[in-house]
């Protein structure tokens, strides 16, 4: 049961036998607003913002930024509450931008990822973006065509996104930066792409690379760090620099991933690493940008769902709810391993073991296999944790599913973060 616990929010609390978070009854909540539910926990997210600040006031010596990378989950409420937090939020194309800037957000506090940037995307980001990662050469080009009008004060700063041809350890669908990865530019084509930059008095300050997401062990930077850096060198980086090494740092899951990673370890080693290269190389130290989402936003989350239908097959029990891959996908792409309690009569004992699946018709929608519960009947609720990140950012409209509604829960508040999808915005953009 602790060991459960430790993977929801920190303000999770069980009080008569009944899960709380936020100060807020979770059953009532499910009552009250309807299953699928997706519930954040603002405590958590303050709680892992100020880990981040904290380890980088103490680890670092130079100038530093967060940004919040947007993919994990984006709203409204998550972008003011990361510029809140004085972070800049990462976003992907045109879509994530126009989120951006219905939050209010400044130039300075956008910047723009993405492998293939359209003609849309580009325009958007350096519109309203303070930079842009420009990850290949044609993009470079359809960047180029349209800045050569501009000012150069009216065109957002930029970086290179650098392919390090290592990755780290994760599966090998998060893996990022190893040499046949979609993503970046070896060194040979992104030093042209400095001499184009330079060529055409674009404001090149920065390098960009990303090994992989969800990784426990940080070792791996180490090699990374050290090509970017001699690649910083090779440019000719002075004063005034940026380099970002990404994200991706993991957490806990489920309790056989227990202990949680310590954010301080990842910090500290990509702290280190950096000025003690620096000063190797003779760099002054740049601006270092780290860029966690999931390590933010992902133990912050909760999904609660009905259970429908308790099911016996030949060789399982079934718990069948009424969510799925539709609202997260993890477990069908990665196998992803979740644990699960139930929000009522937490305490009971674990005398059956089951598996839970969702209402769609796909033998892999799947959210846990196998799993120790107490006998659990139909209609009762279940509460699975670490459901901040990948989920709702990824969920779709399969079977005609409609995405959940999203909570932040806050002194014994609920406040509605994004509406339940209803029928109505199934054919919204259908032609009739």
């Amino acid at each position: 049961m602790d060991k459960k616990l430790s993977l929801f929010p920190v303000s999770t609390k069980i009080i008569d036998d009944k899960l709380t978070i936020g100060g807020c009854d979770v059953r009532t909540l499910a009552e009250q607003y309807g299953t699928p539910l997706y519930l954040y926990d603002r405590a958590d997210l303050d709680s892992a913002a100020g880990l981040y600040r904290r380890f980088l006031d103490e680890s670092w010596a130079g100038r530093w930024s967060v940004t919040y990378a947007g993919k994990a989950f984006l709203c409204t409420a998550i972008a003011r509450w990361a510029l809140g937090q004085g972070f800049i939020i990462d976003c992907t194309g045109a879509g994530e931008i126009g989120i951006a800037l219905k939050s209010d957000l400044p130039k300075e506090h956008i910047l723009v990822h993405g492998v293939n940037k359209s003609a849309e995307d580009l325009r958007a980001a350096i519109k309203h973006a303070g930079t842009i990662v420009v990850d290949n050469l044609s993009e470079l080009g359809r960047l180029q065509k349209l800045c050569a009008e501009l000012p150069r004060a009216n065109i957002p700063e930029l970086w290179l996104r650098f392919q390090p041809g290592s990755s780290v350890a994760t599966h090998a669908y998060t893996q990022t930066g190893h040499a046949d990865s979609k993503f970046g530019m070896g060194r040979e084509e992104l030093l042209e792409a400095v001499r184009i930059c330079r060529q055409n008095d674009l404001p090149l300050v920065g390098l960009h690379f990303h090994q992989g997401s969800q990784f426990r062990d940080p070792e791996p930077l180490g090699d990374g760090i050290d090509r970017a850096l001699d690649l910083a060198k090779e440019i000719g980086f002075k004063d005034n620099w940026h380099l970002s090494p990404g994200g991706g740092w993991g957490v806990a899951y489920h309790e056989d991933d227990l202990p949680q990673p310590p954010i301080e370890l990842y910090v500290r080693f990509v702290a280190e690493n950096i000025m003690a290269g620096c000063k190797k190389r003779g760099l002054t130290l740049p601006h270092l940008h780290l860029e966690p989402g999931r390590s933010l936003v992902a133990k912050a989350g909760v999904a609660v769902y009905r259970v429908g239908t308790v099911k016996q097959t030949a060789g399982k029990t079934w718990l069948l709810i009424d969510g799925g891959m539709a609202d997260n996908p993890r477990h069908a792409l990665y196998e992803a391993k979740y644990s699960c309690l139930t929000v009522e009569k937490v305490s009971g004992s674990s005398t059956q073991v089951v598996s839970i699946a969702g209402p769609y018709c796909e033998s892999g929608d799947v959210l846990i296999e196998q799993i120790p519960l107490r006998v659990v009947e139909e209609n009762e609720l279940i509460a699975i944790p670490v459901s901040g990140a990948y989920h709702l950012s990824m969920a779709s409209n399969y079977n005609g599913a409609r995405r959940p509604m999203a909570l932040m829960l806050e002194d014994g508040q609920a406040h509605v973060i994004r509406v339940r999808e209803t029928v109505e915005d199934l054919t919204r953009r259908d032609d009739e």
